[in-house]
């Protein structure tokens, strides 16, 4: 019995919401299973901004009358869940890991954590994160550093750093991410989890900051963080449908796919091109295709023309664009910010200032861009790559400069930033493992809106890879 208990936390959100509903677990042991093992490992990981200890065992408390009542309960009824603390949750501070919004509470929910709490779950706490999440490290001044739970001497990743080590550890049975270039996919990559960035708009980003508005609103999504593709699918279910405060969002209905739908879709692949790409990386996504061939799906290498200039026009949002808004929002607190923080905008003010008819020259050739690689896409729905070119780097290796023997982002993240520029959905799932034991995973790209084409290649790929592992510290 004590082994099950402790087995609790790793089970599946969707398995956890299955025993509650047939009263074999109790939404209260389980809440504090997931409270004891975060607050017990918090020392090493340093994942948590905040962990909710009175609210989540009132809520659990209620969860579980409700049970016992024999009222209709929600998909995910009595599972711990946590937020990354970028993403308004009422009475947690979120304060997007910069000393600026220090104390910052917000009095109301964003609407996917509303949409949550509706499905019956219970959030415990949110996630640390860069500051003003513009790194792949998680660290900042008001929280520190987030430790991976594959190797404490590496990160986890960034910006969604903090839940993906949570996650992976066992502290939560899922959560919310969000990704501008990456920051939902290279945090489970890094930490041996699944993740998704979807469609702009599928799941509204509304109360998060930074807002992802303007000419913006195609970069940076919120999306599900989970040990299965099944809960990925579920927490979308959930989360997704329109919301006036994010001007993408669209009543686009989740459906479900058949294995006869997806097996008639041709897949591309490749693993290279968009700059460095460790060996076993490549192998994991040769491997990734191989597999699929060999379940009856049409695999090829290819890689769509014109990914290197989508690149370039990411990094003119991304880098020019944001740098300039974010150096005026902090101009006479330059004090105040973080080291990883004050190099990213040293980076981006270094090649020069961004003037109108450049970033509207950007704005337009974006969706021209993006409308040449969707054509090409009619051969391929779907795309086979790495996350990113690196496997999780040691605390401080990894840089917006050019690092003597670390990784540099713009060297090694390119095959995530590209699809934020395009909007393309995308789903990372775990595959394997490095000679140092360190998690792999491969990227599933789709076309937009398609996020359950993706989301079934995926889960074919985990059936044959075995997903999630348990890592050491757990």
């Amino acid at each position: 019995m004590l082994l099950l208990m402790a087995e609790l936390t790793f089970l599946p959100a969707t398995r956890m919401a299955e025993l509650v509903r047939r009263k074999q677990v109790s939404p209260v042991e389980l809440v504090r299973l997931h409270l004891e093992r975060a607050e017990r490992l918090q020392p090493k990981l340093n994942a948590f901004v905040v962990l909710d200890h009175e609210r989540a065992i009132a809520r659990a408390r209620e969860a579980e009358a409700a049970v016992m009542r024999g009222e209709q309960l929600g998909r995910l009824h009595g599972v711990p869940l946590t937020i990354k603390s970028s993403i308004d949750v009422a009475g947690l501070p979120c304060e997007t890991g910069t000393v600026l919004r220090r104390n910052y509470i917000p009095k109301e929910d964003a609407p996917l954590v509303a949409r949550l709490k509706a499905a019956g779950s219970i959030v415990i706490g949110n996630t640390n994160v860069p500051e003003f999440l513009m790194a792949y490290e998680t660290d900042n001044l008001l929280y520190g550093r987030t430790s991976n739970p594959w190797d404490l001497a590496r990160t986890p990743g960034g910006s969604s750093g903090g839940e993906a080590a949570a996650i992976a550890a066992g502290c939560s049975a899922a959560g919310v991410g969000s990704d501008g270039g990456g920051s939902i996919r290279v945090p489970a990559h890094f930490s041996g989890i699944c993740g998704l960035k979807p469609t702009p708009g599928r799941i509204p980003s509304t109360s998060h900051f930074p807002p992802g508005a303007g000419a913006f609103n195609w970069l940076g999504v919120v999306g599900p963080m989970a040990r299965t593709v099944l809960d990925l699918r579920v927490l979308l279910k959930v989360m997704a449908g329109p919301d006036p405060g994010d001007a993408c969002s669209a009543p686009v209905p989740v459906r479900d796919c058949t294995l006869e739908e997806v097996q008639q879709i041709s897949i591309g692949f490749f693993e290279d091109g968009l700059g460095q790409v460790g060996e076993e990386t490549r192998a994991a996504v040769r491997a990734t295709a191989r597999a699929l061939v060999k379940q009856g799906f049409t695999a090829e290498a290819f890689r769509p023309q014109g990914l290197e200039r989508a690149l370039e026009l990411w990094w003119v949002f991304f880098g020019q664009a944001i740098g300039m808004l974010l150096r005026s929002a902090t101009a006479g607190r330059e004090a105040e910010l973080s080291p990883m923080l004050r190099e990213y905008l040293a980076v981006a003010a270094a090649e020069g200032p961004l003037d109108l008819e450049r970033f509207l020259t950007a704005c337009a050739e974006r969706d021209l861009c993006r409308a040449r690689i969707l054509a090409q896409m009619d051969r391929f729905p779907i795309l086979l790559s790495p996350a990113s070119g690196a496997l999780a780097f040691r605390h401080g290796e990894g840089t917006w400069n050019s690092p003597v023997g670390g990784v540099r982002y713009r060297e090694t993240m390119g095959y995530a930033q590209w699809v934020n520029l395009t909007g393309n959905p995308a789903a990372v799932v775990p595959v394997g493992f490095s000679s140092e034991g360190l998690p792999i995973g491969v990227q599933v790209i789709g076309r937009p809106h398609e996020e359950e084409v993706v989301l079934a290649i995926a889960e074919r790929i985990e059936q044959w890879s075995g997903g999630w592992r348990k890592p050491p510290l757990a």
